[in-house]
């Protein structure tokens, strides 16, 4: 799916992956769920490009339905994986996260686990090599994402400010469409090791002048990142 000149994006409102695009090649944000590799080329060659075009992936954190096909991806195809060095251990399968579930509401939930399983979200592979970065950085790929580290749904989660395309890939520090009970538009995401601190983390991103804020669970936002925070505060 286009988004807009540049930005793509895989999966559905319930998992997504984002493709940034520039004359370089591509950054994958995120990696989803392994079974989204088969969305991979066909959107890959709609934008005139092969998985040959593709620098690398970046991760916004290491939970389990976002680094999908990344090992796939780096064996395959040599592209790094990247990740906050608070995440790298859980991006490699070396620490499992106990999770909270929160309001749960059954058909929203088994719509969300189905949708996982049929893309093999029961069986993950972790990433064996990663490259690790920290807060502030400009990183050497498509797009020139700037790391914002946004702790909170993870110790090592963050977003990535990407001006080339007018948008922030937020990850789980905040979702448009919750997966456990159905609602939509921003709120705090599910599964948030810390929520105290994943809302004192929107103020690293509340200024930011974007017109998209896209999550990896539920549909992009084109009303600006300033609303969207707004909108989650009310929220929580």
């Amino acid at each position: 799916m286009k988004l807009a000149p540049s930005l793509h994006r895989i999966g559905s409102d319930l998992v997504a992956v984002y493709l940034v695009e520039d004359s370089g090649g591509v950054t994958i944000v995120d990696a989803g769920l392994p079974g989204l590799w088969d969305e991979l080329e066909p959107e890959l060659a709609s934008m005139g490009r092969s998985l040959d075009d593709v620098r690398g992936v970046i991760l916004t954190h290491g939970d389990t339905d976002h680094i999908g096909f990344a090992e796939r991806l780096r064996v395959e195809r040599g592209a790094p994986v990247f990740v906050h060095e608070l995440d790298a251990t859980r991006a490699r399968g070396e620490v499992k996260k106990d999770i909270s579930w929160g309001k749960v509401k059954i058909g929203p939930l088994m719509r969300f686990l189905f949708y996982s399983a049929r893309r093999g979200g029961l069986k993950i592979t972790p990433v064996s090599e990663v490259v690790s970065f920290t807060d502030g950085q400009v990183l050497d790929l498509p797009g020139a994402p700037v790391v914002i580290h946004i702790p909170g749904h993870t110790p090592g989660s963050v977003a990535f400010h990407v001006p080339a395309v007018d948008a922030v890939f937020v990850g789980d520090a905040l979702t448009t469409g919750h997966v456990l009970t159905g609602a939509v538009g921003p709120q705090p995401a599910p599964f948030t090791l810390d929520p105290e601190q994943a809302l004192v983390s929107l103020d690293r991103v509340e200024a930011l002048q974007a017109k998209w804020v896209l999550p990896g669970h539920g549909a992009p936002w084109a009303d600006g990142v300033s609303e969207a925070v707004r909108l989650i505060r009310e929220a929580a």
